[in-house]
């Protein structure tokens, strides 16, 4: 048994049963629907059908982070218990939430000088940064000194890379993460730009590729470029997706057609409400371990 506990934020947007039967605990962000305030527990306490349909309605949630208080909170009773801590915060590209875990490992420090928080800015989002915490976990599993694991995260996190496009760019014009032109020409002229995670953690549109189907083929063939050993790749793959299930098996299906040395299958997880609030239906999300991401 490890001396320590392997933690992350909700927006990590893996399954709840996946970080039950891993052992990773987490600390949820929130989000206000409808003017009633509830956790991103991953689809516990509203399902992700009947979010994403609120938005379809025309409901727009508002997020908020998990701020210094909820932290302390949430170390402190690992503290007590005499671990020490490795935490993998969401991207401060999108997020002050690293900033806020920063600030409770330092007053907890005081009050337990002889623990160690270590905390790594995961630069990732989605099952993006879920499939970071995914490699820790394995390290955690066979043994590996807390030191390490932050090491080797430090030293990968850009290794992970994000593809994502959308079908509707509404919400991402709202929350600022495309312009408004970008967004009114890409709905009218059925443009999906293809985006990614860059070096610093933030959503960046790529190209502008028009219909769905071409988007599909460029997303799979930026994997064919960039994916450790090409498709050769034998590391893992996890996609993400809004409310739009069989865009994703699309996606997986050629992505498992032509990387057949793929660790498992391409496992398929729904975007979570505090990111979903962003994104709106129909997003697709893809993520890999590759090159280096660099800008």
């Amino acid at each position: 048994m490890s001396d320590y506990v392997l933690t992350c934020c909700s927006t990590a947007d893996m399954p709840y049963d996946y970080f039950e039967k891993r052992n990773i605990p987490f600390v949820c962000f929130h989000y206000n629907i409808d003017g009633i305030e509830y956790p991103d527990d991953l689809g516990r306490t509203m399902s992700f059908e009947e979010f994403y349909a609120r938005i379809s309605e025309g409901s727009m949630p508002i997020t908020s982070q998990v701020n210094v208080g909820q932290f302390i909170d949430f170390f402190e009773s690992y503290l007590k218990e005499g671990k020490d801590i490795l935490h993998v915060s969401f991207s401060t590209g999108l997020s002050g939430t690293y900033n806020s875990a920063c600030i409770a490992k330092d007053e907890l420090l005081l009050k337990y000088p002889n623990r160690k928080i270590l905390l790594v800015d995961s630069l990732g989002a989605s099952s993006g940064y879920g499939l970071l915490i995914d490699m820790a976990a394995d390290m955690r599993d066979i043994g590996t000194t807390v030191e390490d694991v932050y090491a080797c995260l430090e030293e990968n996190k850009h290794n992970v890379h994000h593809w994502f496009f959308s079908t509707d760019l509404t919400h991402y014009k709202r929350g600022g993460r495309i312009s408004p032109t970008v967004a009114t020409v890409g709905n009218l002229l059925n443009i999906c730009p293809l985006m990614n995670m860059s070096h610093d953690g933030k959503l960046v549109p790529r190209m502008k590729v028009r219909g769905k189907k071409h988007v599909i083929k460029e997303m799979v063939h930026q994997m064919e470029t960039h994916a450790k050993n090409g498709v050769d790749y034998s590391g893992k793959c996890f996609i993400s997706n809004s409310a739009c299930y069989d865009d994703a098996r699309k996606v997986a299906d050629l992505i498992e057609g032509k990387f057949t040395n793929l660790n498992g299958r391409v496992l398929i997880n729904s975007v979570g409400t505090v990111i979903g609030a962003h994104t709106g239906p129909g997003t697709v999300a893809l993520f890999f371990f590759g090159d280096k991401r660099v800008d």
